[in-house]
């Protein structure tokens, strides 16, 4: 099956794109009858909070679920997400970096917009393949009715939920008493709530969401810590309505709204984990309800027909611990170290993907469009929904899940709100940052403290040469190897360069989208008028390149 990636386009000789293309045009597994795809999706859950990754009962937060997924299937430990909900919701979906489609920042209540019509989704995709679609849970892609699950492919959303879990707060007085009247009363206008709709249909509000431990749907209001409820009902539900039609596949994205802070857990779950914290408790609930959804694919034999993947959507938010998740890596979310973007990712098909594998190929979100096309026997379109150029960034996992060879993947670009050029790259084990934002540009070293500052952390690019890791030996990105007496990598500046720069040059034929939430870009200056110009010329021209500090 032929890939579509931009950042390859300029390395592979049209001749041997053909050849790849006959020789793979419709894999194995695609030639079989087409399997059923449950995509599971939790929320700001660290690297380090399951079991599997070495959590579990040692963190005070038992995922016997979890645990068992990971023994009956593939464990992966460099899978990257995108730093934020939205941008990283949005690669998952589209399988295109979140600056291509222009949801690059976090979008918020009244802001409108959302996820351009002419984007193409893991549902509308599948669709071209027949299967029945169907969403539930965390969306947070915008509110305007164009950009909902309902209008991107999906036959039908049922408790949607646009915004991150601290957005349902902001109209509550028992929270914010200082806040303005006007303003909650803005807030509580704009603010939409668990909505329900079959593709085509226009969005029906179920009830408004609020801050506290309470479950009145019939009265309009239903709190919280009762969501992930909500989503877990509408999963089983359709497992058993899909049952029903053995003959045509589905395909069930499944967004559970823990573990994003504020964590309030379901009142049956509070105090059932092994420390007690909000927090704890929120991964044992999520931990239960991903169970839920496994068993009743057992019994209602489905398992050996379907794909599970559960992953996350983001790195660990340690800006608000303790009512956050834990990364053994440096940063948080918000930022393009390690912490930001590298998250759990469990693949589970008996029969298919081998018991208790763990896989370190360099994957990701993006990956699960390419993945799920190839799977369902299709390609990857050259047009997007509205018949202009597209391409993906999105590469084919099946050889990594199926054990017959490695990811074609050697790379992974890391971003964060507004950049164009990446903040940092990853190259095999090798790590370049250029963008310190997110540590207040504390050095790097045995005794570097990382304040963890998120999006508070202002920018600071690296002025001359980016900061150099080796990811293998060095995870945490504590020892910057750029130049040094003993382990200098100038030398990987080529490689860097090469990447970046074909990134880059795709950006004139498939220009990104306009951003689509608003953020503050800082002053504009009579500089930076005159340079937009020069910067589209330049990247025309010949990218964006690194000097090697080549000298006397």
């Amino acid at each position: 099956m032929r890939l579509q990636m931009c950042q390859l386009r300029s390395l592979i000789l049209s001749a041997l794109a053909v050849t790849i293309s006959l020789a793979i045009a419709v894999p194995a597994h695609a030639r079989q009858k087409k399997p059923n795809i449950l995509l599971i999706v939790s929320d700001d859950t660290g690297y380090g909070d399951l079991g599997p990754y070495g959590g579990g009962v040692g963190r005070g937060m038992p995922t016997p679920n979890i645990d068992k997924m990971a023994r009956a299937g593939m464990t992966f430990f460099s899978f990257y997400a995108q730093p934020s909900c939205t941008p990283g919701r949005a690669a998952m979906q589209t399988g295109r970096i979140p600056n291509r489609s222009g949801m690059t920042t976090v979008s918020f209540p009244g802001q409108g917009g959302g996820l351009p019509k002419e984007e193409w989704t893991l549902a509308s995709i599948l669709k071209q393949a027949n299967y029945r679609t169907y969403f539930t849970g965390k969306w947070h892609l915008g509110e305007a009715d164009h950009a909902l699950p309902n209008a991107h492919g999906y036959d039908v959303m049922e408790h949607c939920f646009l915004y991150h879990l601290n957005a349902y707060t902001y109209g509550d007085p028992e929270r914010f008493p200082d806040m303005d009247f006007k303003l909650r009363l803005m807030f509580n206008l704009v603010t939409k709530g668990s909505l329900s709709g079959k593709a085509g249909e226009a969005p029906r509000q179920d009830w408004k969401v609020v801050g506290e431990y309470i479950d009145t749907p019939e009265k309009g209001f239903v709190g919280v810590p009762y969501l992930d409820q909500y989503v877990e009902q509408s999963g089983l539900k359709f497992l058993e309505d899909a049952a029903q039609h053995p003959d045509q596949p589905f395909f069930i994205n499944v967004n559970f709204m823990k573990n994003h802070q504020p964590n309030l857990p379901a009142p049956e779950f509070k105090h059932k984990s092994i420390s007690k914290t909000r927090y704890a408790d929120s991964i044992v609930e999520l931990d239960t309800r991903i169970g839920n959804l496994m068993n009743k694919l057992k019994e209602l034999e489905l398992e050996q027909d379907t794909l599970v993947f559960f992953t996350t959507d983001n790195g660990a938010w340690q800006d608000v611990y303790p009512d956050a998740g834990y990364t053994p890596f440096r940063g948080t979310k918000g930022t393009v170290r390690e912490g930001g973007s590298r998250v759990p990712a469990i693949a589970v098909w008996p029969g298919k993907i081998k018991d208790g594998v763990r896989n370190h190929d360099i994957l990701g979100g993006l990956d699960l469009m390419a993945t799920f096309a190839s799977l369902a026997g299709l390609e990857l379109p050259e047009k997007d929904r509205a018949g202009e150029p597209i391409c993906f960034d999105s590469y084919d996992m099946s050889p990594a899940l199926f054990g017959t060879g490695k990811s074609k993947r050697n790379s992974w670009f890391y971003f964060t709100e507004n950049e164009l050029a990446p903040g940092a790259a990853r190259v095999g084990n090798y790590k370049a940052v250029f963008n310190l934002r997110g540590d207040g540009g504390q050095a790097t070293g045995g005794q570097a403290v990382d304040t963890n500052l998120g999006w508070k952390g202002p920018e600071k690019y690296v002025a001359t040469v980016p900061q150099v890791f080796d990811l293998l030996q060095d995870p945490q990105e504590r020892y910057d190897i750029f130049m040094n007496n003993y382990t200098e990598r100038t030398w990987t500046l080529v490689t860097f360069n090469a990447v970046i720069r074909n990134l880059l040059q795709s950006y004139v034929d498939y220009p990104p989208r306009k951003m689509q939430s608003k953020i503050y870009h800082g002053p504009i200056t009579l500089t930076d008028f005159h340079k937009f110009k020069f910067i589209r010329d330049a990247l025309k021209e010949e990218g964006m390149k690194f000097s090697l500090p080549f000298g006397k």
